[in-house]
């Protein structure tokens, strides 16, 4: 493989590889802290990061407030205390190598007041801030106020361009890099437009390379390209390396480092990732966020696609072929339906998905009482983790609301990653994952169950393997 040479980041020479931010405590300072020691890019989710009492112990994150708003102000106090807990963490293990990131997502609730209140509080511990999940337009202004760097995660040039021309080009000098994450490879959340088609991937190369292109336009010629999504072995991308098409090149891993002894997954879940086969991660639209998401098919996903196979349009009136009458709930009030869905409605009430329950688009889903029980609990505990959620209806504006319907069709995330990174069963929760999961059960350096640590896979990847 070609040789792969250091390249400046976050105005330090250093491996181009680089960990990626994974979502609620999935990368934390620990093992972020052992990839910048390994000499590459680390990077520490700063959602609703982990915080610790004086002995060390994790601070279970309870919320005491009477209303969604004063959760959510709860909510952004315990993240900026987390991702402050976690960028210490992450500078002492790393022992001044490497660079320090910190991921946040733009969409989450509190986005601004957590970014600002971590980077005041960890000065000098974090050298940049990569963001994704919308169009984060600020953070150029809120990293230049704090003299880091930043990174943006987009999916098409298109986006770089908007972003650039609104208000990245007012600190251009404190560009980084900017993350392409390709929309039908990464794990997690996705960038795919509506434009784009989830079942018909198009190659990554064609469009990093128009992203230059456009970067090349705005005088960004050296500003290297993190390509996140589907990296696996980097002598499969050797054509990308020292490439004149495409510019200063680093790679973004964010599913291996899951396996890795410093990961702060469970064994169980790391045992589950060695287990996994083509086509066992799923891109879906079930996120709250309005995102697509890739996750593991599981016990968990595979109730969310009930939900949508016992779903049925329903009228409040007799009118067009909406002509059979349907009682549903304790008291039994009638709704019309076509008597084809009447039927089958009945037949899923037979099977004890006896509880119906409305969605925004005017359909009825059928669940169990104890599913129908648990959306509930979780749509009445919400504490505003997204600045606009669909299964919850909260938002982060004046009136505290989107104004719509909640979705029982999505769920509560906040809830089920918290649950996962802290040990949950992974058959119930979500767990994300990149769609080349399946290789680790596939490539032999994972033979018998072998987990590495982080140094060990950064020299492993440095070598192509």
């Amino acid at each position: 493989m070609k040789q792969l040479d250091p390249i400046i980041i976050s105005g330090r020479e250093v491996l181009p590889i680089v960990e990626g931010g994974k979502g609620i405590n999935v990368s934390n300072g620990e093992s972020s802290g052992a990839w910048a020691a390994a000499g590459g890019v680390a990077t520490f989710s700063g959602v609703n990061a982990d915080l610790y009492d004086e002995n060390g112990n994790r601070i279970d994150m309870v919320y005491y407030g009477k209303t969604r708003t004063e959760k959510h102000h709860e909510l952004i106090a315990y993240g900026i205390r987390g991702g402050i807990a976690q960028a210490r963490i992450a500078h002492d293990i790393s022992g001044g190598n490497g660079r320090i990131h910190m991921n946040v997502l733009w969409e989450m609730g509190g986005a601004e007041a957590i970014l600002e209140g971590v980077l005041d509080g960890a000065k000098g511990l974090i050298h940049g801030v990569t963001c994704g999940a919308g169009m984060p337009y600020k953070v150029a202004e809120i990293a230049a106020r704090h003299g880091v760097y930043y990174y943006p995660i987009v999916s098409s040039a298109r986006a770089f361009r908007a972003l650039w021309k609104r208000a990245y080009h007012k600190h251009g000098g404190l560009l980084g890099g900017v993350v392409y994450e390709d929309p039908w490879l990464a794990g997690g959340h996705n960038g795919l437009s509506n434009s784009e088609d989830p079942k018909k991937p198009e190659p990554p190369y064609g469009r990093v390379r128009e992203l230059r292109a456009v970067m090349n336009e705005c005088g960004l010629q050296q500003t290297p390209i993190f390509m996140a999504g589907g990296v696996w072995w980097l002598k499969e991308w050797e054509d990308w390396i020292g490439n004149p098409e495409l510019g200063p090149i680093a790679f973004q891993y964010g599913t291996r480092p899951l396996l890795t002894r410093e990961s702060p997954i469970s064994d169980a879940w790391k045992h589950r990732l060695l287990t996994l086969k083509p086509g066992d991660v799923l891109l879906h639209h079930f996120s709250p966020t309005g995102f697509y998401s890739s996750a593991v098919k599981n016990e968990f996903i595979d109730e969310l696609c009930q939900r949508l196979d016992h779903q049925i349009p329903y009228s409040g009136e007799c009118v067009g072929d909406h002509e059979a009458e349907l009682p549903i709930g304790a008291r039994k009030r009638i709704v019309w339906v076509t008597p084809h869905d009447r039927d089958r409605a009945l037949g899923w009430m037979a099977e004890g998905f006896t509880e119906a329950l409305r969605t925004p688009d005017s359909t009825l889903i059928f669940v169990t009482p104890d599913k129908a029980e648990e959306i509930r609990v979780d749509q009445v505990a919400c504490m505003g983790c997204l600045s606009m959620c669909g299964f919850s209806n909260w938002a982060q504006n004046e009136a505290g609301t989107t104004g719509k319907k909640a979705d029982p069709r999505s769920f509560c995330i906040q809830k089920t990653l918290q649950n996962i990174g802290h040990g949950g069963d992974v058959e119930h929760e979500l767990m994300f994952a990149g769609h080349n999961a399946y290789r680790f059960g596939q490539d032999p350096y994972y033979a018998n169950g072998f987990i590495p640590t982080v140094k060990q896979l950064v020299e492993r990847i440095a070598t192509g393997e």
